[in-house]
């Protein structure tokens, strides 16, 4: 594979970032190294090699969730800075959140 300035240009575009002057040729020679070495990959004999599919063999040990600690509803007011009986107050939104 060839890495000219058009290579540059075109994956610069695709990530939306900008290159220019020797910031381009330091892409431009990491380019041509990382390419030289995933070419030598392709001298290696894996004929006989399964594909991995799994990093391991282990199964995620997973715990139940269990509740340690529980708190009234007074204690978990009391350092709200703004309350109302049972609730926590909080500012009113208004107008629509565009995503």
């Amino acid at each position: 594979m060839k890495v000219n300035e058009e290579l540059i240009d075109h994956l610069s575009h695709l990530a939306r970032l900008s290159f220019a002057g020797e910031a381009k040729e330091r892409l431009k020679k990491d380019l041509e190294r990382i390419i030289v070495f995933l070419d030598q990959l392709n001298d290696l004999n894996t004929d006989d090699i399964e594909p991995l599919i799994f990093l391991t063999n282990e199964v995620n040990q997973l715990r139940k969730d269990t509740n340690n600690q529980e708190i009234s509803k007074s204690e978990a007011l009391k350092n709200a800075p703004k309350k109302d009986s049972d609730y926590f107050r909080i500012a009113k939104v208004k107008g629509k959140v565009n995503p």
